[in-house]
């Protein structure tokens, strides 16, 4: 789930793994009017008008963390058919697991490894890393959004249509030919 580390984060929520109590913590997030933005540019949308997610970080044994939650957002897209604005709601279900980082790192390697065998892997994807002992929740909720929107939207109700044009008898690979032996048959 994760992205290249080659734009800042728009919208941060650090939490430090190390305080996380043993029953948990419950998080609401709101993204800011800058965050939003920052947002909105970052995914080429024309704007993002409300990002919030809801999270439950729980401790794991071997040193993971458990993250469930939602996010949901109203973003501005521009219609791919009619051009014009629209906006579309999202909502996104996340369930990831944690892992310290060189755990996360030893677990891809050996789905990696698992994946030239005949049998499927057991685990089906990595945990996601811990990095300097901390979990960005609104970075998660940020890659949630961003994985949710659709590339190609359209306006309700509007149905891409080809122009669709009769083809000219005349107009075809043999044409010139015919034109020819039309000629001679002339003379």
């Amino acid at each position: 789930m994760s992205r290249p580390n080659t734009e800042p984060d728009p919208w941060r929520v650090p939490i430090i793994v190390a305080q996380i109590p043993d029953t948990g913590l419950h998080r609401k997030l709101e993204a800011s009017a800058a965050e939003r933005q920052a947002m909105a540019g970052l995914a080429g949308l024309r704007e993002v008008l409300s990002a919030e997610a809801e999270f439950d970080v729980v401790p794991r044994s071997g040193g993971r963390v458990q993250v469930t939650g939602s996010v949901r957002a109203r973003i501005g897209q521009t219609c791919v058919v009619t051009l014009d604005p629209i906006e579309s709601e999202i909502e996104e279900e996340v369930d990831l697991m944690f892992a310290p980082e060189a755990e996360a790192r030893r677990l891809a390697d050996l789905i990696a490894e698992g994946q030239d065998d005949k049998e499927p892997p057991e685990v089906a994807d990595p945990p996601e890393a811990i990095v300097g002992g901390i979990i960005d929740l609104g970075r998660l909720a940020t890659d949630a959004l961003f994985l949710a929107i659709d590339p190609y939207p359209r306006k309700e109700g509007v149905v891409f249509e080809a122009e669709v044009t009769a083809p000219d008898p005349e107009d075809h690979p043999f044409a010139a030919l015919k034109a020819l032996q039309d000629n001679k048959k002339g003379r």
